[in-house]
């Protein structure tokens, strides 16, 4: 329960503040002593929570010098400077020459040649059945 086994120490400490202080203004001094204790441990909250927001400032100002890194320079170099992609990135721009070529080649044939015209339209079939009846009352009239 204790730390290293100090109980007996702590009874020792217990009985000279008993001694000193005196039965009945020891429960004010207990209170003193654990609001004393309060302020401490939010002290040590609050440098705890100020170291953290330290580190994450610090993280973010590395994530802002990288970014204003990749704005500076051009992605594929960072990419194969920091990240080791050389190879990748040689393969993606040979890929895209060689397509941008291919489609090139493919646009080039397809303007070449005159589209299609498109077939005339029809004209609508005449209308030579007579307006159907009216119905039964028409017959009846």
């Amino acid at each position: 329960m204790f730390p290293e086994g100090r109980l007996f120490e702590f009874v020792i400490l217990g009985a000279v503040a008993l001694i000193v202080v005196g039965p009945k203004d020891l429960p004010v001094l207990m209170r003193k002593v654990g609001q004393f204790m309060a302020r401490v441990r939010g002290m040590a909250a609050e440098f705890r929570a100020s170291f953290d927001e330290l580190a994450r400032q610090s993280e973010l100002d590395e994530l802002r010098r990288e970014v204003q890194s990749l704005r500076e320079t051009r992605p594929l170099d960072y990419a194969a400077r920091h990240l080791g992609a050389a190879d990748m990135i040689t393969d993606i721009k040979t890929d895209l020459t060689e397509t941008s070529a291919e489609l090139a080649e493919h646009t080039g044939s397809v303007a070449e040649t005159p589209p299609a015209p498109l077939p005339e339209p029809e004209p609508p079939a005449a209308a030579d059945e007579a307006a159907p009846d009216a119905g039964p009352k028409a017959a009846a009239s």
